[in-house]
């Protein structure tokens, strides 16, 4: 009875909307299930459906032309190249009540990530599991939230993925790098493709990133099987020591199909498939750290047309969170999209490359001309776009390149894009966190979450996309002085004795894959935000935690003794408080006003809380709601706790 459910299902899924050729089928794994337990909502009750999308695709269209070894991949009786995605789909159980808006999420090595931004959810994949609400933002306002999985190498255990073809009897050279982040010896590691052969594989290690590859005695490599190897270390490394190993791998996977799987299925749903019982009026893209820079990728490829309906685009906007201005390394021959190149490790891989703004501009080391605009430009499919990145970002991912040509002079944002440095803020840190010390980091971590500006910026996006609205404007520093963005040397006075700046970050580099291991051919001026008296960010979008401080706030942490100490620590920055009382600050040499000498009594604090958060909602970067929840913090004392819920 069951499996006659489930086919019964799929029947109706797949002729619920017109025939389109690139998904052939979808396979829920049953029914529809109730989710959250059946709990209401302002837009009622919710339905999950899991399931998996085929996807064909042609390779002769010239849409499709451009995903690398397409031609060469296996072929169904068609002539058509298949791949299957996992798909998750939350809906209104009555269509009536919902904003007609698709959000479509691409997973984070296979995880969901938006219960936790946007819904203040304590964990990863909760809400699309439809088990943990949260807040119940996107509920409450009756999304149709989607997950669709393009990852075709390692995602997290039990993650969504991609099950792209594979090409076999070819071989060629990949390369692996390894951090540890520990000092135990021998380390065991896995390999992204498997070996053709375990001659002529080279090891090396290194300190830091720029040093020489290094052999020394007692490096050794051991072959465990074709996809696993033991290293044995040698001494004189750290647990930040960077490993290299260049193999002759087999069996490449056609990765770069993962764009067109979002691509067809997201039109597949929009149209009124997978279940989803009312067409889309809209469809927004979203993606968080590695599936932001994702999004970034999918629009400078070109992806964003219907393949179905040639100039009509798939999705209507964007919304990139924490990409910097860096994108993945999915469309190429022994692609390893799970990379994420850093200040530390991973630089070397090409997912961080010209072109990093989307406005056209001229890459002065090699004369190439582009944008991320430019292909959708072409075709008049350009999404809106709204990219929010934190502090650590400029620190980390070289995100003033979005504002920059690469001689470091300004380049505007295209009308279509708008963009916000939330300041002060690390990577990405759940709710209601707190500092916290790690091993690999020398100062408490930041523990400021994004989630009040991200739904902000969200409302903002979907009345731009519905009406024509126009979002507020961008506050992202640009280039020179008087913009906020300004060279990395000299830029942190000595504000806090015990807190030394050396100038490190992110290089963004020119890097020439073209041979093995890639060796770097230039080098971009990278720029960061200037800081006030306090070390805290002077531009961008300031919230009520850094409008009314209690504390200096850091995109940046220096790496500790034993793991590359001084070289930036990997997705945090620092929480450093102030003092409580002047004789305090004193006594520690500290230059940063005290807490008694800034508010004279808790009410002073508050009501600088409140007109902040009032400031915000006025330019509509705070909702109301999220304004109250931080004035009623401050009040009870746990603002700098929570960060800013």
């Amino acid at each position: 009875m069951m499996r006659f459910a489930a086919a019964l299902l799929a029947s109706t899924l797949l002729t619920a909307s017109p025939a389109r050729p690139e998904v052939t089928a979808f396979e829920p794994q049953g029914p529809a299930a109730v989710a959250f337990n059946g709990r209401e909502f302002a837009a009622g009750r919710y339905e999950r459906i899991a399931g998996r999308a085929t996807v064909a695709l042609d390779p002769a269209n010239p849409r499709n032309a451009g995903i690398a070894d397409i031609a060469l991949a296996p072929r169904n009786a068609a002539g058509r190249v298949e791949a299957s995605a996992d798909v998750v789909i939350l809906r209104p159980a009555d269509p009536a009540r919902g904003n007609r808006t698709l959000l479509v999420e691409a997973p984070n090595r296979g995880r969901e990530l938006i219960g936790q931004l946007f819904h203040d959810a304590p964990e990863a994949n909760g809400l699309a599991r439809g088990t943990e609400a949260g807040n119940a933002f996107l509920l409450d306002r009756g999304y149709t939230l989607a997950w669709v999985g393009w990852q075709a190498d390692r995602t997290a255990e039990g993650g969504l993925r991609l099950r792209a073809p594979v090409l076999p009897n070819v071989t060629g050279l990949s390369r692996e790098e390894f951090l540890f982040e520990h000092d135990r010896s021998p380390a065991e590691a896995r390999l992204t493709y498997p070996a053709a052969t375990e001659d002529g594989a080279t090891l090396s290690v290194r300190a830091r990133p720029n040093d020489e590859r290094q052999h020394p005695e007692g490096l050794r490599l051991r072959f465990l099987g074709p996809d696993r190897v033991e290293i044995t270390r040698p001494p004189g490394f750290d647990a930040g020591a960077l490993y290299e190993l260049v193999y002759a791998a087999r069996d490449p996977v056609v990765a770069g199909m993962a764009f067109a799987a979002i691509r067809d299925v997201a039109a597949f749903l929009r149209a009124g498939g997978g279940g989803v019982a009312a067409t889309a009026d809209r469809a927004i893209l979203h993606g968080i750290s590695q599936s932001g820079r994702l999004v970034r990728d999918f629009v400078h490829q070109g992806f964003n047309e219907d393949e179905s309906n040639p100039g009509r685009p798939v999705f209507d906007a964007m919304l990139p969170h924490i990409p910097g201005a860096r994108r993945t390394y999915t469309n190429a021959r022994f692609a390893q999209p799970g990379r994420n190149p850093t200040a530390h490790g991973d630089r070397l891989y090409p997912a961080n490359q010209f072109p990093f703004a989307y406005e056209d501009s001229e890459d002065h080391l090699t004369g190439r001309r582009d944008g991320l605009l430019r292909r959708c430009r072409a075709t008049n499919t350009c999404p809106k776009i709204i990219q929010a990145d934190s502090e650590y970002e400029f620190y980390g991912a070289h995100a003033s390149l979005l504002a920059t040509d690469t001689r470091g002079g300004p380049l505007p944002l295209p009308p279509e894009v708008r963009a916000f440095l939330i300041a002060g803020h690390p990577h990405f840190a759940p709710a209601g966190g707190t500092p916290t010390r790690r091993p690999d980091c020398a100062l408490p971590t930041n523990p400021l979450h994004a989630g009040a500006p991200l739904r902000a910026l969200l409302v903002a996006l979907e009345a731009w996309t519905r009406d024509g609205t126009a979002p507020p404007e961008s506050r992202f520093p640009t280039a020179g002085d008087a913009g906020g963005l300004l060279p990395p040397e000299g830029l942190h006075p000595a504000i806090i004795p015990a807190v030394p700046w050396r100038g490190a970050h992110a290089a963004a580099e020119l890097v020439d894959d073209s041979t093995m291991p890639p060796a770097v051919r230039g080098a971009y001026p990278v720029l960061l935000p200037r800081v006030d008296s306090d070390g805290n960010a002077a531009a961008g979008l300031r919230l009520p935690v850094l409008a009314a401080p209690r504390a200096t706030y850091l995109g940046w942490n220096p790496r500790a003794e034993g793991f590359a100490p001084g070289a930036p620590c990997t997705n945090t920055g620092a929480a450093l408080p102030f003092a409580a009382t002047r004789a305090e600050r004193l006594a520690a040499n500290d230059p940063r006003a005290s807490l008694e000498e800034r508010y004279p009594s808790a009410a002073d604090y508050v009501e600088e809380v409140r007109a902040a958060a009032e400031a915000l909602v006025k330019d509509r970067l705070l909702l109301p709601a999220d304004a109250a929840a931080m004035a009623e913090a401050a009040a009870a004392g746990t603002l700098a706790r929570l960060g800013n819920r």
